[in-house]
Parts: C-alpha cells; sequence; structure tokens
C-alpha cells in the first residue's frame, strides 16, 4: 500500500489532480453549477460560504448568486489557522488577497453553515485533495465543534480518484457536486 503521509506521495497527486482539472476544465464546466445551485435550494436563509474561483476550479458563482440567504468567501488571515468568510454579492468589488484569491474589499463576516468546497480530487469515500494550506480542514473542524456544517465539494467528474491521500485531520465532505450529478456521503 502506497505511504499516503510521504510528502513526495501528496505532492504527486497533486500534481495529476491539477493535470486532469485542467483537461475537465477545458470541456467546460456543462450544468454542474445549475445542479449545485437545487442542491442548495433546501438550505435557503442559512449561511453559506462558497469561492471565487481561480485558474482551472469549477465555478460555483451561479449558484451562489442563486442563494436565498447571506453568502460568503474565503479570507486567508494567516497560514495555519482556519478561513474566515467576507460578505459576498454578485458585483461586489473585489481586490486580491493572499495566494491571488479574490476576495470583497469590505463586507460583514459570515459563519457559514453550509460550505460550498474546491478541491483538487475527490474518491467515494468523501475526501479531497486541496492545495496542501490545510485552510479548509481547520475550518471545518473549527466550525463543526460549534455545530453541524455541511460540506459540499464542487468538482469535475474526472477529478474522482479511487482514493486520496488522507491524514488524520482530513475532514470529509458531505456530499460532492459535479455536471454529472450529486453524490452523498453516508
Amino acid at each position: 500500500m502506497p505511504d499516503f503521509k510521504a510528502p513526495d506521495f501528496k505532492a504527486a497527486a497533486r500534481a495529476a489532480a491539477f493535470a486532469r482539472r485542467a483537461e475537465a476544465f477545458a470541456l467546460g464546466q456543462g450544468q454542474a453549477a445549475e445542479i449545485l445551485a437545487d442542491y442548495l435550494a433546501p438550505h435557503r436563509g442559512r449561511a453559506l460560504s462558497g469561492y471565487i474561483p481561480m485558474r482551472s476550479e469549477i465555478d460555483p458563482l451561479p449558484a451562489m448568486a442563486a442563494h436565498q440567504g447571506p453568502v460568503g468567501v474565503p479570507v486567508i488571515l494567516a497560514k495555519d489557522t482556519p478561513l474566515k468568510f467576507r460578505e459576498w454579492s454578485p458585483g461586489c468589488r473585489l481586490v486580491e488577497g493572499a495566494f491571488k484569491a479574490l476576495i470583497p474589499e469590505e463586507g460583514a463576516w459570515v459563519e457559514p453553515e453550509v460550505m460550498i468546497v474546491p478541491l483538487l480530487a475527490w474518491d467515494a469515500r468523501g475526501y479531497r485533495l486541496g492545495y496542501g494550506g490545510g485552510f479548509y480542514d481547520r475550518t471545518l473542524e473549527l466550525l463543526r465543534s460549534r455545530g453541524p456544517v455541511l460540506a459540499v465539494g464542487f468538482a469535475f467528474a474526472a477529478q474522482e480518484v479511487a482514493e486520496v491521500p488522507t491524514d488524520a485531520f482530513d475532514q470529509r465532505l458531505d456530499a460532492v457536486v459535479t455536471e454529472r450529478g450529486v453524490t452523498v456521503f453516508g
């Protein structure tokens, strides 16, 4: 069995995942945002976090705009800390934050009850491979210690892999939405 804790294994998994995602991105995301909006509809009124897509990330903005309730996007305040979420709405002024991620220039902080989570790869167990900073795992751990939080991965179907390398601190997703539909994890 591979040593999933070895840094070089995770680096190789990330490189392969970036390549798969770039190929899928070039083909387009089809109705993925509409499927995501439909999946999130029963959670209207609850605070939602999404993200401003970068590079070849699948675009959740239409689903975020359709959400009836507060919406926030992640703000990295410091290395090795949980994310905070600044209120976002379509057309709000964005500025460059950490890692060149766009964030709202101003706005209230939002504590999400439902999170749209970006990823590089995901597996049938509900685990995701992120970029390696641990921000989402720390954030989910903190928020879940306060109460239930629904974590929804948003990805291309081609990003599914047989098994994501995991560590003890990795947080599972509750579902993944792709252009082909929704996978819910038990």
